[in-house]
C-alpha cells in the first residue's frame, strides 16, 4: 500500500490490524495491548482529513528537504511554516512550527506505529509539528490497571465500584453485565496525568466462586437434587436460577449424573446482554437412608423380580 492510499484501503488496513492485535485475542499479551492502542491513534489521524493533509504536506516538504542532502534532525522548520503562510514561526492557520517527534503531532507520545509502516511503506524520517501556539503539545498519561472482584450475581445483574484513586479521587465505575474474569473494564480518561490528557483506567475482573452454580463461559452448570421414585417413574423437580425457580421435566429411567439443557438459563453475554448461555441441570439422585422391614422386604421381592427376568 503506497502514501496514495484511499480511505477504504486505510479502513480495511486498521480493520484488519485491529482484529490481530485486540487485547480480546490476545489476552495478557502487553505488546499486543501497547500495539492496539498505537493501531487505534493512528486510525484517528488517517480517518481524519484535516490532520491526514498536514501528514501529506510535511512529508512533501521533508522530501524535498532529503533530495537537497538535509540530515535527520536537521531540517528547519520554521522556514516551511513560513513558506506555508508568509509569516516568521507560523503554520497553517497561525500555529507555530517547532521540531518534534511526529507522534507529538497525532497525540501518540511513543514510537512511530507500525499501523504508519503497514499503509504508507515505511516511516521515512519525517519530524513534525506541534499544534499549541509555540508549545509542546501534552503527552498522553500512562493507563492504570487494576483487579476488581465481584460475585455471580453482580456478574448476571451488573453492578457499580466505588474507587479511591491515588491522587485523591473518588470514582464510580460501572460494571456491565455478563463479564467474567479475565473481563477488562475500560474507563477512559480516568488514569495517570497531571498536566496532559490522563490515560485510560482498566478493572480487571475477578468473579468469586459460586456455592451453588459453577460457569463455564456463558453457561452454568448446577447439581438438582431428585428422589428415587421421580428418577425411576419421571415427574417434575424444581431448579433455582439466577432469575427464579423454573420446573424441570425429569423423564423416566433418568440415570445418576445426566444433564438436562435448560435453555436461555445461563449468563447474558457482555456485548450482547439481552442473550443469554444455557443452564445444565445435572441430576443428583438422592437415595434413602435408612429402610423399614417391609421396605426391605419390598426391596427383596423387587431384586427378586428384576433377577428373573433377566
Amino acid at each position: 500500500m503506497d502514501r496514495n492510499a484511499s480511505e477504504s484501503d486505510i479502513k480495511k488496513a486498521y480493520r484488519r490490524l485491529a482484529r490481530q492485535f485486540h487485547p480480546d485475542v490476545n489476552q495478557g499479551d502487553k505488546t499486543a495491548e501497547a500495539r492496539f492502542k498505537e493501531i487505534n491513534e493512528a486510525n484517528e489521524v488517517l480517518s481524519d482529513a484535516d490532520k491526514r493533509k498536514k501528514y501529506d504536506e510535511l512529508g512533501q516538504q521533508y522530501q524535498r528537504w532529503q533530495q537537497t542532502g538535509g540530515q535527520t534532525g536537521g531540517f528547519d522548520w520554521s522556514q516551511w511554516a513560513q513558506a506555508q503562510s508568509g509569516q516568521p514561526g507560523a503554520g497553517p492557520g497561525g500555529v507555530r512550527v517547532e521540531y518534534a517527534d511526529l507522534n507529538d503531532l497525532f497525540g501518540g507520545g511513543g514510537d512511530f506505529s507500525d499501523f504508519f509502516e503497514s499503509v504508507f511503506g515505511g516511516r521515512g524520517g519525517y519530524g513534525a509539528y506541534e499544534t499549541q501556539r509555540g508549545t509542546r503539545a501534552p503527552a498522553r498519561g500512562q493507563d492504570i490497571e487494576g483487579e476488581v472482584e465481584i460475585t455471580l450475581d453482580e456478574a448476571f445483574h451488573g453492578t457499580e465500584r466505588m474507587l479511591n484513586i491515588d491522587d485523591g479521587r473518588r470514582l464510580e465505575v460501572k460494571i456491565p453485565p455478563g463479564v467474567k474474569t479475565g473481563s477488562k473494564v475500560r474507563v477512559q480518561g480516568e488514569g495517570a496525568g497531571a498536566d496532559g490528557k490522563r490515560g485510560d483506567l482498566y478493572l480487571r475482573v475477578k468473579e468469586l466462586p459460586n456455592a451453588v452454580f459453577e460457569r463455564r463461559g456463558d453457561d452454568l452448570y448446577r447439581d438438582v437434587p431428585v428422589d428415587l421414585f421421580t428418577a425411576l417413574m419421571g415427574g417434575e423437580a424444581r431448579v433455582d436460577t439466577m432469575t427464579g425457580p423454573v420446573v424441570l421435566s425429569i423423564p423416566p429411567g433418568t440415570q445418576p449424573g445426566r444433564t438436562i439443557r435448560l435453555k436461555g438459563q445461563g449468563m447474558p453475554k457482555l456485548r450482547t446482554p439481552d442473550q443469554r448461555g444455557d443452564l445444565y441441570a445435572r441430576v443428583r439422585v438422592n437415595l434413602p437412608n435408612k429402610l423399614s422391614d417391609r421396605e426391605r422386604e419390598l426391596v427383596r421381592e423387587w431384586q427378586q423380580l428384576r433377577e428373573g427376568s433377566r
